[in-house]
């Protein structure tokens, strides 16, 4: 479904950017894969294969970072028909209850997420109206479309933080907002909301998940595989500023 086409990922050493990353060149894509982490990037590079694959440091807090990596990448495969922003920075204070929230790492984490999303947006689409065409897929959450169920975190350490809902929403908003800006310049923009991913969770939390979900509970990353090679895909085409929810239902 995807020959010949060219996607850039940010995040890609991620659990789910590494997994979309597999599944374009599964599909018969290539990718260029961006992050801070380079060791991790490399070896990511090597493990896809670089005939398909070519890794190259990216901080989307950065523009000029993000310019560099829109430059090396399109220069190595000639274009960038996709670009999906997976990346997730966060501060020391990620995950901290409400109450503890400091303003610094507030600060950190809302430009690092919210304003990197904003930061990559900018770049790729200024990239793709030199291109004359484009396609970027944000990936947002099911916290970004429903509040948390608080019940499901009772007797566990875990936490889902306030800023994360902010930002995974904010994301759906600057999804819609740039599919209406850039109407008319072949450029399309839609974004993901995955339900919870898999990652070794305790299995009180999973169990009180699942009961809130149709079949499976938590997903894989590699679930997501079937709705990103569609959003990529030509299939497509005519898809524009929506938010593709996947998460066995969680939210119902």
């Amino acid at each position: 479904m995807l020959k010949n086409k060219v996607v850039a990922i940010t995040g890609a050493t991620g659990l789910v950017g590494s997994a979309f990353a597999k599944g374009v060149i599964d599909n018969g894509g290539k990718v260029i894969i961006g992050d801070v982490s380079e060791g991790k990037g490399m070896q990511l590079q090597e493990k896809l294969g670089e005939e398909n694959c070519a890794f190259f440091y990216v901080d989307v807090r950065d523009p000029e970072s993000i310019d560099e990596f829109i430059y090396q990448g399109a220069s190595r495969f000639k274009k960038i028909d996709a670009a999906i922003h997976s990346a997730y920075p966060r501060s020391k204070q990620w995950g901290m209850p409400f109450e503890n929230l400091k303003p610094e790492g507030l600060a950190e984490d809302l430009f690092g997420q919210l304003g990197g999303s904003i930061l990559f947006s900018q770049r790729i689409i200024l990239f793709f109206i030199k291109q004359k065409y484009g396609n970027l897929i944000h990936l947002s959450s099911i916290q970004g479309v429903s509040p948390p169920k608080f019940k499901h975190y009772e007797g566990t350490k875990m936490v889902s933080p306030i800023e994360y809902s902010a930002i995974k929403a904010g994301i759906i908003s600057i999804t819609q907002y740039l599919a209406k800006y850039y109407k008319d310049n072949n450029i399309r923009i839609n974004s993901i909301s995955p339900g919870g991913i898999l990652a070794s969770q305790p299995e009180e939390f999973l169990e009180k998940y699942r009961e809130n979900c149709a079949s499976k509970g938590m997903l894989d990353a590699e679930d997501l595989i079937g709705t990103v090679v569609y959003l990529i895909s030509d299939m497509s085409k005519y898809l524009n500023g929506q938010n593709i929810i996947v998460d066995d239902g969680w939210v119902l």
